[in-house]
């Protein structure tokens, strides 16, 4: 009876107090805690981190956010929420396509997800294990959505003024906010609006941050500088269980899966500055016996 009286605690998995499976809940902490830069610095090793920071500045990576699915709606998102007048805008959009239309929605929602998990079927971006664990993701959204209030008025509204005020707070209006800013302080920014993103999905009945809550690792094998790490948590009614792969370097664990995108990024970025380096002009040959300027000419 007494058990009954409350929300249990769940137990813990095997392997929970070995250091792959901390790895994983310490960036776990930091979602739930809105710490995106606590999160970036502690996701990668150091000498990535800062390589990656150098790639922001250039506008040649958004890591971390290149992590979220749909990862280049972000800034034009941001930037539309930001935009001086965005709550009628966007109010008047929400009226004319979604006022009332909760079955149409639902539908919709049901649709999106059955596609979404055949495309991700398909989708050879993702390694095995983010293809399993996303799968499952998209199937709980579409279960939650097919039941959420997605054309109620009220709540919409209340949502639209919400995001708009902490996205303009943010000062990140776009590309050259966001490159401005550079990387740290950009997810500083963003941190208040993952907050309100995650209010605003729990008054749709979605709790992120009791997800994260919830979250337990355990270990499943270890071998070397390799680790396998199982993550079971619950989002809205289903259950996610799923597992990861460490590695160690420095001593400490990291993502395989984000080691191995951030080394791609690199790959991109120095890439991108070899073709524009090759794209510059060369300077024009001075004429015979006029000595080559080594820097530029003096004013006058």
């Amino acid at each position: 009876m007494l058990g009954g009286c409350g929300k249990s605690t769940p137990p813990e998995l095997p392997g929970a107090a070995s250091e792959p499976a901390g790895a994983v809940r310490q960036l776990v902490a930091h979602l739930r805690d809105n710490d995106l830069a606590a999160f970036a610095r502690d996701a990668l090793p150091p000498e990535v981190h800062a390589r990656l920071a150098e790639a922001w500045r250039e506008d040649r990576s958004r890591w971390p956010l290149s992590e979220l699915p749909l990862d280049s709606q972000v800034e034009p998102i941001l930037a539309a929420l930001a935009r001086p007048g965005s709550e009628r805008t966007l109010r008047r959009e929400f009226d004319r396509q979604f006022a009332g239309q909760d079955v149409a929605l639902r539908d919709a929602a049901r649709s999106l997800a059955l596609f979404g998990g055949q495309y991700l079927k398909q989708q050879r971006d993702y390694s095995p294990e983010e293809r399993a664990h996303y799968a499952q993701i998209v199937a709980a959204l579409g279960t939650w959505a097919a039941q959420a209030p997605l054309g109620d008025r009220k709540r919409a509204y209340a949502a639209i003024d919400r995001l708009a005020a902490v996205a303009r707070a943010t000062g990140l209006d776009g590309e050259e906010g966001l490159r401005q800013a550079g990387m740290e302080e950009s997810l500083r920014r963003l941190g208040p609006f993952l907050a309100a993103l995650k209010a605003v999905v729990a008054d749709y009945g979605l709790d992120l941050d009791g997800s994260l809550a919830d979250l337990r690792t355990g270990l499943v094998e270890e071998k070397g500088d390799r680790a396998t790490v199982r993550i079971h948590y619950p989002l809205g009614t289903t259950e996610i269980d799923t597992v990861v792969t460490l590695a160690r370097r420095g001593g400490r664990w990291y993502l395989s899966d984000y080691l191995e995108h951030a080394d791609t990024l690199l790959a991109a970025a120095a890439a991108d500055r070899d073709n524009d380096a090759d794209a510059l002009p060369a300077l024009p040959e001075p004429p015979p016996g006029e000595p080559q300027a080594s820097g530029p000419a003096p004013a006058r």
